[in-house]
């Protein structure tokens, strides 16, 4: 679910800008998973553009308190979002921790990086969801440690049923600043992308594990 509109569209529109989103239908990228795909999202590069991060702090802050109240931590999902999540933490003036795909193999072997105290409520950021399946083993990880999740928000989402699923079971609360229907909507209507090249993004969509194979 995106917070508002006008952030989505706004938010869709930067990333267009400094190709943190590339769409290339005729072209298609192909995905570590396999897939073949008209879009490519790498939210990193928001971090080189100070007025755009600066941005991206700010709604999600200010989107942070109004829909789960000021959490006692922030915790970011390593490693895309350690980033965009340490500017939201020092914004709101929290705590900042990050959340390793998996325990370390050496040392303290720690899952979650910084401090944590049982019982604190924390909101996780996360940059991209696609499946979903990698944000939420963070949930999980933080939800051992017997902390209490309040919630995810990340930049962008490609809006799969599998993903909707997946935090529905789980029981999460996903806001997001951006999704790809907005996103296409905004690329049309400046002239990233023709109608038919809107078209086949669409189709894309609705089963992109198969498309173009």
């Amino acid at each position: 679910m995106i917070f508002n509109k006008d952030t989505a569209e706004k938010t869709a529109e930067l990333l267009l800008q400094i190709n943190a989103i590339k769409l290339k239908p005729k072209n298609p990228f192909t995905w570590a998973s396999g897939w073949n795909s008209p879009i490519y999202c790498d939210n990193r590069l928001i971090l080189s553009f100070p007025a755009i991060r600066n941005f991206v702090r700010e709604e999600f802050s200010k989107h942070i308190e109004k829909e789960f109240g000021k959490p006692d931590v922030i915790a970011g999902v390593a490693t895309g979002a350690i980033g965009i999540g340490m500017l939201v933490a020092e914004y709101m003036g929290l705590p900042f921790v990050y959340v390793r795909p998996e325990p370390k193999k050496h040392g303290r072997q720690n899952q979650i990086e910084g401090f944590i105290q049982k019982g604190q409520n924390v909101v996780v950021v996360e940059d991209l969801i696609s499946t979903g399946n990698s944000s939420l083993l963070a949930v999980e990880a933080l939800k051992e440690a017997e902390l209490h999740v309040k919630g995810m928000v990340a930049i962008f989402t490609y809006g799969f049923d599998v993903a909707t699923e997946n935090f529905k079971k789980a029981n999460v609360d996903l806001h997001t600043l951006a999704d790809y229907e907005h996103l296409l909507h905004l690329a049309v209507a400046k002239n990233y992308i023709t109608e038919k090249e809107l078209e086949t993004l669409q189709e894309w969509r609705k089963n992109p594990s198969t498309w173009n194979k």
